[in-house]
């Protein structure tokens, strides 16, 4: 093989993963558009150029693999699904970006938009059935293009388009009325035509055969590499469409993905091509070695990626000050625990005490404002909760004059030692928190001083545990309707949204922002913000509700009354029936304005159940006023 036809063939291989490159990159964005907001138009029409251009180069990937001619030469006009359609796509895709500026079409550019569509259709069709856009030539086993006589028709819509396209753009760009906005559509405005010039057939410009020879495949490779580049270029502004989270999350989000999924896929891809053909790697053949060398690259790759993510996240995405905060609520996320988790943890140092002092049952008394309560429990107790509540008196007067120390005191009651459990959190150590009971005999803690420090550590552990649980229940009742009073300035949509001639059609609202609203009014019931600033105020429901009273607070507190009634069963009112649960949990904790730990113990159920059917309980109210919303509108449409 000489210098010249093995420098073809390495171009023919790079030219084969770039191509298959561009089909991973396209569909992996075009993917990536799915996942977000297709309610979006410019999502919308973004996916729409992603999917024509993906077109041709999936088949330019089937002409690699060198079918029968007549195959070759079906897909040679089968491309022109994308290349006839992406300059029409482009420029509806440059139509709803301008119209995000608040220039939305009156209609003429929707109809050049419908027009555009329709030549595309035109040249697909006669470059599909006909000669007269490209001609394809047999070269021995497969075939060029070559252009027909109407082909400088196309051009000149294509360049008409394209130009028409970057118009579009600046006209959108000098719109534009922030920096960063403006940046944006400098970015697309720069990348917009990359698409159309990366599936225009310049093959049909040269002589038939052309596009095989090395300068032809040297230009190829650049202007492949130069494809890719801009693809995801133009897929940096175009995320900030249609999102409805910070420019930070969506970033990231899109960091991640180029990573690991088209960087995955490349790189799978590229070694796959690489060893398919090698006659001898380690004295194997390259078929048997390409599984081991694609899980080998795939893992290190994913390795790498852990490796670099924070990196690039802070030079990236980062500034100094948002790094420190988002490390911050990072180790919040990694430190905090579910009540579930601690109750877990406690169960395990109480099977921990068992195995140590050699006994089966044990469990922890946690002190309450109304009372004793069992925390956690390991084995089958012989003294029941009334048994203990009866003695709350001298397990009380033991503890008063306990101070904690290294060893500490051990109270026996009724032939079990029950050992103090001391605050930790707050630095009072004085202050008893519960009681942990092992029912074992006074003989079993005759223990070494070993055995003596290990149980010390348990107890502490224990102390620990509590007062974690004490913090979670804090947290959740501190958090609880919290959410709901944070700006939902990017619930709302990003900044790309038409200005003007904004139409307010009948719609329901968003369920999970109905939620959060439900939540917080029901939080405030009895005054607050979550009632004076509700959302729920634009309900045509409770529009209606205010010209029976003159206050649109009360008009929402009748509102919300009516859906909880709703919930209301017509048996007779019981605190532990399944039925009455979601309406006892709505009207004891928001309508009552009860606690949490005082609802949870009338209704006999742990504090995380309760958290949990109070989520379902809101969910039905919700489900109830866009019931209710949605009659209304129907009815004043008819």
């Amino acid at each position: 093989m000489n210098a010249d036809t093995l420098f073809a063939t390495i171009l023919q291989t790079a030219n084969e993963i770039l191509t298959s490159a561009t089909v991973i990159i396209a569909v992996s964005l075009l993917l990536y558009n799915l996942t977000r907001n297709l309610r979006n138009r410019v999502a919308r029409s973004s996916g729409l150029v992603l999917a024509f251009v993906t077109f041709p180069y999936v088949c330019d990937s089937f002409l690699s693999l060198q079918p029968s001619p007549d195959v070759y030469a079906a897909a040679l006009r089968l491309q022109w699904i994308g290349i006839a359609y992406v300059p029409a796509a482009l420029f509806h895709l440059s139509d709803a970006l301008l119209a995000t500026t608040g220039l939305p079409s009156r209609g003429r550019r929707r109809r050049v938009v419908r027009l555009l569509y329709l030549i595309s259709s035109v040249f697909l069709a006669a470059a599909a059935g006909t000669n007269l856009v490209i001609d394809p030539v047999r070269l021995g086993d497969r075939y060029s293009s070559r252009s027909g006589e109407f082909f400088w028709l196309y051009i000149l819509y294509f360049l008409i388009i394209s130009a028409a396209v970057f118009i579009n753009l600046q006209r959108a760009r000098r719109r534009c009325l922030t920096r960063s906005t403006a940046r944006r559509m400098a970015y697309l405005q720069l990348a917009i035509l990359t698409p159309s010039l990366g599936v225009f057939p310049f093959s049909a410009l040269l002589n038939p055969g052309a596009e095989f020879s090395i300068p032809a495949l040297l230009l190829v490779n650049i202007a492949n590499i130069i494809i890719i580049v801009m693809l995801i270029f133009l897929s940096y502004p175009l995320s900030f469409f249609g999102s409805s989270t910070p420019d930070r999350v969506v970033k990231i989000n899109l960091l991640r993905f180029l990573l690991r999924g088209p960087g995955t896929g490349l790189l799978a891809l590229a070694t796959i091509i690489l060893t398919q053909d090698a006659t001898r790697i380690l004295g194997l053949l390259g078929q048997d070695f390409m599984p081991f060398a694609v899980v080998t690259m795939v893992l290190l790759w994913q390795w790498t990626i852990a490796l670099v993510m924070p990196w690039l996240e802070k030079v990236l995405v980062y500034g100094r000050e948002t790094e420190e905060e988002i490390t911050r609520l990072q180790a919040l996320t990694e430190r905090i625990q579910t009540q579930t988790d601690l109750e877990q943890h406690l169960e395990g140092t109480l099977s921990a005490c068992c195995d140590l002092l050699r006994t089966e049952v044990a469990y922890v008394l946690a002190m309450r404002e109304d009372g004793l309560e069992i925390t956690q429990t390991v084995g089958e107790p012989r003294l029941t909760l009334n048994m203990l509540l009866s003695r709350r008196a001298e397990f009380e007067a033991f503890l008063a004059p306990v101070l904690p120390r290294a060893e500490r005191p051990t109270y026996i009651w009724e032939g079990a030692p029950v050992f103090p459990l001391f605050n930790r959190r707050t630095g009072n150590e004085s202050k008893a928190i519960g009681l942990l009971v092992i029912e074992t005999t006074p003989n079993h803690l005759r223990l070494e001083k070993e055995e003596r420090e290990m149980l010390q550590q348990y107890l502490l552990r224990i102390e620990q545990t509590l007062d974690d649980l004490t913090l979670y229940t804090e947290i959740l009742a501190a958090l609880e309707g919290l959410l709901p009073q944070i700006s939902k300035s990017t619930r709302d949509g990003d900044v790309y949204r038409p200005g003007t001639e904004r139409k307010l059609p009948l719609h329901l609202p968003d369920k999970e922002e109905l939620y959060e609203q439900v939540h917080a009014a029901l939080k405030d019931y009895w005054g607050g913000p979550g009632m004076a600033k509700s959302r729920l105020m634009d309900l045509q429901i409770v529009q209606g509700a205010m010209q029976v009273t003159d206050n649109p607070i009360n008009a929402l507190r009748s509102v919300l009354q009516q859906a909880v009634e709703s919930l209301r069963p017509l048996s007779e009112r019981a605190m532990s029936s399944p039925e009455w649960t979601q309406y006892n949990i709505v009207q004891l904790r928001y309508l009552e304005g009860r606690t949490v730990r005082d609802v949870a113990l009338r209704m006999n159920i742990s504090e995380a159940d309760l958290y949990r059917k109070q989520k379902r309980a809101i969910e039905t109210i919700r489900d109830t006023l866009l019931r209710m919303e949605s009659s209304l509108q129907q009815h004043r449409t008819l």
